[in-house]
């Protein structure tokens, strides 16, 4: 349940936070400390956080000058342990029109404060997991939208009845082989004449997704096939091709 609940989290960040701040370009001055906002919103480094880490998402139970206690929705208690590296943002909410980081006037995550995250507040955390400990050297500390933490659930749910994530592994004609999604199995997903295809927000076809690709795909299961309304495709992480192990999703 939790690597199910972060990877929900890191999902959200992957096609929310992370398209809208990687045009920011400001950073803090040198040595600016947590206290200070928590560091750099740059697109690149928060990015390539996300899709190389791992994260846990889960409710704040105790707050210290140097970490956080998190329940998460399994019940497990994890460490979120913050230094002067790590940067602090507020999600903010979703915007009419906006669902899941997709479509709509996007906004930009807000950098706060570690003292600006109180008890009760819903988090993630995007780090170093140690399992074993149930602790995060956390590199990125979100504050989570309420609204948004609702969708998130509301994702999970619905996993593999109206959408799919993973790595392309095989395509075979109209038939795309995903594995690595949220619950780590192999899906086939079937396109027809009515799946669009888009890579980023450009246009493609099937003949342009690639083995390797992650991929996130809507649709319904119809007659125990999932059929794919669309299919987003992210290109190859630069983890060697694995989906995010820390979590929004575009």
């Amino acid at each position: 349940m939790n690597n199910r609940l972060s990877l929900v989290f890191g999902m959200a960040l992957i096609f929310g936070a992370v398209a809208y701040s990687q045009d920011a370009t400001s950073g803090p001055p040198a040595g600016q400390s947590q206290g200070q906002g928590g560091g750099q919103r740059g697109g690149r480094g928060w990015g390539g956080g996300m899709m190389g880490g791992r994260g846990v998402m889960g409710t704040v139970t105790e707050v210290a000058s140097d970490h956080y206690t998190v329940k998460n929705e399994a019940g497990e208690t994890y460490t979120i342990h913050f230094s002067a590296n790590t940067r602090f943002l507020k999600q903010p909410p979703p915007r009419q029109g906006e669902r899941n980081g997709e479509g709509g006037e996007r906004t930009p995550p807000q950098a706060i404060k570690s003292s600006d995250i109180k008890v009760g507040d819903a988090v993630g955390a995007n780090g170093e997991v140690d399992t074993t400990a149930k602790s995060v050297g956390a590199v990125v500390v979100m504050q989570i939208d309420p609204e948004r933490a609702r969708q998130m659930r509301e994702m999970q749910a619905n996993y593999g009845k109206t959408w799919l994530m993973g790595k392309v592994s095989a395509i075979n004609e109209a038939k795309l082989t995903l594995e690595g999604g949220m619950d780590k199995s192999t899906h086939t997903v079937l396109a027809d004449e009515n799946t669009t295809f888009r890579k980023r927000r450009d246009p493609i076809t099937l003949a342009d997704v690639q083995v390797g690709d992650s991929v996130r795909v809507e649709g319904s299961v119809q007659q125990g096939v999932f059929l794919a309304k669309s299919v987003s495709v992210m290109g190859q992480p630069p983890n060697g091709g694995q989906p995010a192990q820390g979590g929004p999703q575009q």
